[in-house]
């Protein structure tokens, strides 16, 4: 048939009502932006923090001095870093913003509540899962690294160093399953998330508890415990999440007076 069609020069009625659209692949400098862009908004690098140098930053990507030049450009444009001269000089994320980035915070948190409703139930069925398949997969370096990202939050002494380093656990729980889509999936939950967390509450207290919880994980997942560690999770994501809804609603009612 398909021989005939070509012979006679006929197409298929329906090939003419198809619509495809062009396949849109990142240039080398798009590719290194954005993987700059997603740590900057994972915060594993931190305001006011500085880049490695872009001679470092080539080695990192295989890739050429122009590119990173380029791509940094882009990523002062969009006034995510700055460039410093002078003998301290370098390429740093631009300061934390002034004092209404907390409003600009809770409105861009309310904006999102719908998503964020989503978010939270798609975080329950996958990331407890994802620490039972880390437990089953894990390497000696993994729960070493876990235990590094806890102790780098006990230490911390901002807000936004703590909050970079909770990010460090869960990516390094994820990166412990040896598979690339789980951990793409916790890697878009917590750049999702992390407006949201943002608002929890910064305190001793608070950061007690979520260091226990995190210390459960890494001990099932040690122990290779995948149930343990599969349940350890869930308590902790269910922990989180009543915290997030607790501040969304307190929120509302704020937004309502």
């Amino acid at each position: 048939m398909a021989v005939e069609l070509r012979r006679s020069g006929r197409r298929p009625s329906t090939a003419s009502s198809l619509e495809f659209a062009p396949i849109q692949q990142l240039r080398a400098h798009e590719y290194v932006a954005e993987q700059i862009r997603r740590h900057i908004a994972l915060r594993l690098i931190g305001p006011g923090e500085q880049l490695p140098s872009e001679r470092e930053l080539a080695g990192m990507f295989g890739a050429g001095r122009p590119t990173i030049q380029h791509a940094l450009r882009l990523l002062e444009a969009e006034h995510l870093v700055e460039t410093r001269r002078g003998r301290n000089g370098g390429t740093f994320v631009s300061p934390a913003a002034d004092a209404g980035a907390l409003d600009e915070l809770i409105a861009r948190v309310m904006s999102q509540r719908d998503e964020l409703e989503e978010l939270l139930v798609y975080r329950r069925a996958i990331e407890p899962r994802v620490a039972a398949e880390a437990a089953r997969t894990r390497r000696r370096a993994d729960v070493v690294a876990m235990s590094t990202a806890i102790a780098s939050m006990k230490q911390a002494s901002s807000e936004p160093d703590y909050m970079r380093h909770d990010t460090e656990f869960h990516l390094a729980v994820a990166q412990a399953t040896r598979n690339r889509f789980l951990v793409t999936a916790i890697e878009d939950v917590r750049l999702r998330l992390n407006d949201a967390i943002s608002l929890l509450p910064e305190s001793r207290t608070w950061h007690r508890r979520l260091s226990g919880e995190h210390e459960a994980v890494v001990a099932a997942v040690g122990a290779r415990d995948a149930v343990g560690a599969q349940h350890a999770m869930d308590l902790h994501v269910a922990a989180s999440e009543q915290s997030v809804r607790a501040v969304l609603t307190a929120i509302r009612r704020r937004l309502a007076r």
